[in-house]
């Protein structure tokens, strides 16, 4: 199992830190550094940068929203930063959410799963630098009837494939990224639920794409706090804000796939009330609701080897990237993390 890095949004006032962060996980052999977007930052410029001032390290997009840019738009930066970084791009997508699909982008948050594949069809047919057409559903290339005409990539990437990843979370979306992509970027991950929740429905794809997961780079992200085992329940208080805001906030009562995915998990009632919480403007009250076990199982919190017994636990469940989220106030503290994750990898016998 391998170790990655993800940085989440930039502009959050750790910037200079985020970028010493990143070349510390190259000094430290990380395999990749992933950069998100939602309404703030892009990643795109964010990798860009990071590539620019690394060595070794791998950087990818967690993720490019889908509404965001055009497919063949995609293609373009997905060539052009895997050319400048020397080969080391991996392009992750996805839709996002309502709210911010048609709240931010004015795209209507319909059809996710058609719309993914369509996608992820014409970026990599852009990507073979042969001359872009496609008839589907949500997109026509060239547009019928107009002076539009099939054109190529005029980028050469620096490789004939790109690894692609897909942000999934429900059944029907970890069957299709099985289907489609090389690897699929988790959230909220707990080892005990792995297969159920994920391993199952990503092998059915695979299966229906006449493939095993041999290759597939299952890649989760999760946060992580070194202490001392004795104050594991307060590293995961620090974690109860963020828990509430995804399982709570992110999505509506009807459509939150965080909160969908805790109900698999078994908290049912724990994810309902989080969620009422929480849309009814207590978030404090949303926080102080979430189970101590949800957040232990869904982090990496403690001693070294704590930490490495739950990587055990990860790569035993098919886990193959191990993307952290180092905690800390200070920029020491989050580099005493990544330190702390190589050692724990290596305790596990797994690097």
């Amino acid at each position: 199992m391998q170790l990655g890095i993800n940085l989440g949004y930039w502009g959050a006032g750790m910037d200079a830190d985020n970028l010493a962060v990143a070349q510390e996980a190259d000094r430290l052999g990380y395999a990749v550094c992933w950069a998100a977007e939602a309404y703030g930052s892009d990643a795109a410029t964010v990798l860009s940068w990071v590539a620019a001032q690394t060595e070794r390290i791998d950087v990818g997009s967690a993720i490019f929203q889908i509404p965001a840019r055009q497919p063949a738009m995609t293609a373009m930066t997905a060539a052009t930063l895997d050319s400048l970084s020397g080969g080391r791009f991996r392009l992750g997508l996805g839709v996002s959410g309502p709210q911010v699909s048609e709240g931010w982008y004015g795209v209507k948050f319909d059809k996710p799963l058609a719309r993914t594949r369509e996608y992820v069809e014409i970026v990599r047919k852009a990507m073979t630098r042969e001359r872009l057409s496609y008839e589907g559903q949500h997109w026509t290339l060239p547009l019928p009837g107009g002076p539009g005409k099939p054109i190529k990539l005029t980028v050469h990437p620096q490789r004939e494939h790109i690894p692609l990843y897909i942000a999934a979370i429900g059944p029907k979306n970890l069957e299709q990224t099985g289907e489609i992509a090389d690897g699929a970027l988790l959230i909220f991950p707990s080892a005990e639920h792995l297969e159920d929740t994920t391993i199952t429905h990503l092998r059915a794809g695979r299966e229906k794409a006449g493939k095993t997961l041999d290759g597939f780079d299952v890649c989760p992200t999760l946060p992580l706090a070194v202490g001392d085992d004795k104050d594991v329940a307060a590293l995961a208080d620090t974690f109860r804000p963020y828990t509430a805001l995804y399982v709570g906030g992110m999505g509506s009562p009807k459509q939150n796939f965080y909160n969908q995915l805790a109900q698999r998990m078994g908290y049912e009632q724990e994810a309902a009330e989080i969620q009422g919480k929480y849309l009814s403007g207590d978030k404090q009250g949303a926080a102080a609701a979430v189970p101590h076990d949800l957040i232990d199982k869904t982090t990496l919190l403690g001693s070294v080897d704590r930490i490495a017994d739950r990587m055990k636990a990860y790569a035993a469940a098919g886990v193959t990237t191990l993307s952290l989220a180092p905690a800390g106030f200070t920029l020491d503290e989050r580099l005493a993390s990544l330190r702390a994750g190589t050692e724990a990898l290596e305790r596990a016998g797994l690097a």
